[in-house]
């Protein structure tokens, strides 16, 4: 067994955790009130930022296990450091919380569909199966129980979530950068060989997926913070779950797959924190 599952699995399931601590029952019932923007969000994320990836990947020829697991990230939820950067970016963080929650919810299941489609797709170049069963089942022990384990806890001890929420918040990004440290260091001959076109791709990826928030903002007339928070949204996944899919012996179990997602953690954070510094001085 890969011994790197060891280290993604509990980082996984802090930041879930971490996530559900940060949620209130009311987070999920924002559609409701403002369905505009959270509706433009979730289209981004679940609808084109997966087609994107699929079309960048062909147009540049990735190698068929790239093409997976960089469709992979793509298809994610968004990470619970979006609701930071768009408190940075002077974004609407109500919003960002809600995105957040909705989508790690709704992705427990486009997850695998999206994945078996590529899969299926990519088959006939490269002999690779999907076990969708234990994708969903590994999804819901890894995201859904630790989120629903979280929301107890804050709805039953409050005080006590936030004081926990306020250490494990600090801890989060730290975690992600050393998840992704550990999988280059044990990957960094592969990575360093095709960082060149998957670099090249996750840019690409990254701003087209910001651009579609700024025109689907714009075309449902959001206001600047709403618009702001779209961008981050879009544009920030949840890098830890695709490690973990791509690792976990249960899924793909090979490392090659969680390559696309360890670069995209680092150009993710480069690009977004210029995104912030730039929206901040306007």
């Amino acid at each position: 067994m890969n011994a790197t599952i060891f280290i993604v699995i509990p980082i996984l399931t802090l930041l879930m955790f971490e996530l559900g601590l940060n949620l209130k029952l009311q987070d999920f019932k924002l559609f409701k009130d403002r369905p505009k923007p959270v509706l433009a969000g979730l289209i981004g994320q679940i609808v084109v930022l997966p087609a994107l990836a699929w079309l960048i990947g062909w147009a540049l020829h990735l190698e068929p296990v790239f093409l997976i697991g960089f469709v992979l990230i793509a298809c994610c939820p968004g990470g619970s450091s979006s609701n930071v950067f768009s408190m940075l970016a002077k974004g609407d963080v109500a919003l960002s919380v809600s995105l957040t929650a909705c989508s790690s919810i709704i992705t427990l299941f486009t997850v695998p569909l999206i994945l078996e489609w590529v899969t299926t797709a990519a088959s006939s170049t490269v002999d690779v199966h999907l076990p969708v069963g234990n994708l969903v089942v590994q999804n819901i022990v890894l995201m859904l129980v630790p989120i629903i384990v979280g929301i107890a806890v804050r709805k039953k001890w409050e005080s006590a979530a936030e004081k926990i929420h306020k250490v494990l918040s600090k801890i989060a990004f730290p975690a992600l950068i050393f998840l992704a440290t550990v999988f280059f260091i044990k990957n960094r001959e592969a990575i360093i060989a095709n960082f060149g076109q998957l670099g090249l791709s996750i840019t690409v990826l990254i701003l087209l997926a910001m651009a579609s928030g700024v025109v689907l903002s714009r075309s449902l007339r959001l206001n600047t913070q709403e618009r702001r928070t779209i961008v981050i949204e879009i544009g920030m996944q949840n890098a830890a779950q695709a490690i973990t899919i791509a690792s976990s012996p249960l899924v793909f179990g090979d490392d090659k797959y969680a390559i696309p997602a360890i670069i995209y953690a680092l150009m993710m954070n480069v690009i977004l924190i210029i995104y912030v510094a730039v929206v901040k001085n306007r």
